[in-house]
Formats: C-alpha cells, structure tokens, sequence
C-alpha cells in the first residue's frame, strides 16, 4: 500500500452558511424547534432569510468544516461537494481552499440547483436552530468521486446528512467501496437524528457488513440508532460492531470504544459559549487528526474536545484561533 498524501478526505454538503440572532419567539413564530435542522426548499429559503437578522455569512457544510479543522490542525485535508457555477459557489470553493483543504470538485456549469446554504438562527442560549436549502449540493453525481484522490487519503470521512439523496448516496457507496479496496480506512458520521429516523435500517447495515471503522454520533443519535432509551445501554449495542466508536455527550464530555478499550474525556472550558453550530464537526476533526497521526484515543478525544471548545468560542463554524498551537499548548 502507498503512503497516504492526505490524512482525510471529506464528502458532504457543500454550503454557505448564513447566521443571525434570534429569540425564542422569533423561533416560536416560525414554529421552529429550538436546535433542530429542516430541510427547505428555495422558496421557504428566500421567505425566511427575508425575516432573519442582519448576520455573516461563512462557508459551511458538516464535512466541510471538518476538513477545515483538519487542515487547521496541520493535517492534510481534502473535500468532496457539489457547487453551483454561482457567486455562492465561488464563495466556498475559495473558503475552502484558502484554509488549506484541497477542493477538486468542478462546479455544475449547468445544473439543476443553486448551491446550498444553512440560515442558522442563534438564541442568546447559543442554541443553532438551522433551515438547510440543499439546492447543489443534493446531485453530486458518481462521476465526481476522485478514485485517485481517495486511494490517496488515509481515511475517508462521510456525513449523514448526504444520505438522504439517491444521487450523492450512490456516490458515497462509490467511495466507500474505493477506500476499502485501497485498504484505506471509512468513518461515517450519523449527523443528526433525522437522518437516522429516515435511513436507520441503511445505517445499521453499513455497520453490519463492516463498511465503517470509525462511528461518530452525539447522545441522542447513538440512543437512536441502537433503538434504547439509555446511554450506556446504546453504547453497548453499537460499540461491538465498530472498530472505532465516539461519541460526544455535550458537556458532559465524550467517550470513545475500540474492542476492550474505552476513553472518556470532559468538555474543555469555555469561558462564554456563543454559538454551537460546528461543534460536532470540529470535534471530529481533533479526533480524525489524532487518529490519523497514531495518538491515543484519549489523546484523540482531547484534540476533539480542544477544536470544539474553540469553535462554540464565537459567531460560525469554521476556527478562528489557531488549533495548531492550542493543540500543542495542551498536549504537544
């Protein structure tokens, strides 16, 4: 097997982010609930961003912003997504790129959709409640999986979200099927529990026939996917299963199962939390850099907790401080 070029390779949703402030009657009057995420087509997009607040308007994506936090650790990163040849498409392709991720993906010259953004509303709780337009994002076709570029990374990073289309589903089994055949490694994030709610059979099966060798999920989505109302019982439904399994519990820290091994770690502090949007996906990022650098779970897990501590520091989901150097400063 040759040396890997990159230590992770992301696929998700390619999008533009727009984030503002918002109360909880303002949530209430939209009927939204508080810290979820809806699909929405682009007229709901276009009413609802007419409503919102001034606000930034950042690069996002899950996957995307773990590929940022990879790169902002000093690993070597690249991303797989679908743009429109659109204002908001250049956008992310120059976002991406300017933080050190390689991005190849050629812009649908003319297809279907504009690209995608996430209007994100933050309660002063700093909880996100986002309202996600897929628009180009959805059609990533097969054809624009790079085999070359995945036989190349260390370990392929797919997001939960992209599931839900047929198109860019077929494109990550592609992928899968790729990185398995180079003897590379797959991690798959559950993202959120609507995903599982909507695909769990596909889910479990992937798991099953031992697609996956690093699981992430969040409390809720591990309960949801094991079908059990309790923690440790979930954790001791899907930890056998997997390699890899880590989960993240808020502030309560986050664990990480391999076989007999099992590692905790409590949530770095944060002197004021602004804004949570991003925290899974950074918290990724620690964990997939230290992984793919052969550190410990534990250690793992500390670089995971470090990225997301820094990113719910401030306003978006992509790092502002330098993670490379807290990293180092914390466990060098």
């Amino acid at each position: 097997m040759t040396a890997p070029t990159l230590d992770v390779l992301a696929i998700g949703n390619a999008i533009v982010d727009v984030i503002a402030p918002a109360d909880d009657t303002f949530l209430a009057d939209e009927g939204l609930a508080k810290g979820s995420m809806r699909l929405i087509d682009a007229g709901e997009a276009e009413r609802l961003y007419g409503r919102m607040a001034a606000g930034r308007e950042t690069s996002g994506g899950s996957a995307a912003n773990t590929a940022a936090g990879v790169a902002a650790l000093g690993a070597r990163a690249g991303f797989i997504g679908q743009v429109a040849a659109d204002q908001l498409g250049a956008v992310f392709a120059h976002d991406i790129r300017a933080v050190g991720v390689a991005f190849e993906t050629p812009a649908a010259g003319d297809g279907p959709a504009p690209t995608a953004r996430c209007l994100i509303l933050v309660t002063p709780d700093a909880q996100r409640t986002m309202n996600t337009f897929l628009g180009a994002s959805q059609h990533l076709p097969p054809a624009a999986i790079n085999s070359a570029q995945i036989e190349s990374a260390a370990i392929l990073y797919l997001e939960g979200y992209l599931w839900d289309p047929e198109e860019p589903r077929a494109a990550m089994e592609r992928a899968i099927e790729i990185a398995r055949g180079a003897g590379r490694k797959v991690a798959f994030t559950l993202s959120d529990s609507f995903c599982i709610a909507r695909h769990r059979a596909g889910f479990l099966k992937l798991i099953e026939d031992q697609r996956i060798d690093i699981l992430f999920a969040n409390e809720a989505e591990i309960t949801e996917l094991a079908g059990e109302s309790d923690f440790e019982a979930a954790v001791a439904a899907i930890a056998p299963k997997v390699p890899v399994l880590v989960v993240t519990r808020s502030e309560n820290g986050a664990i990480a199962v391999s076989g007999n091994e099992r590692a905790e770690v409590a949530a770095e502090p944060v002197e004021k939390v602004i804004d949570t949007t991003g925290a899974g996906d950074l918290f990724a990022a620690g964990f997939l850099t230290g992984h793919a650098q052969g550190r410990s779970l534990e250690e793992s897990l500390t670089l995971g907790a470090i990225a997301a501590a820094e990113v719910i520091s401030h306003y978006g989901a992509r790092p502002e401080a330098d993670l490379k150097a807290l990293a180092a400063k914390r466990i060098g």
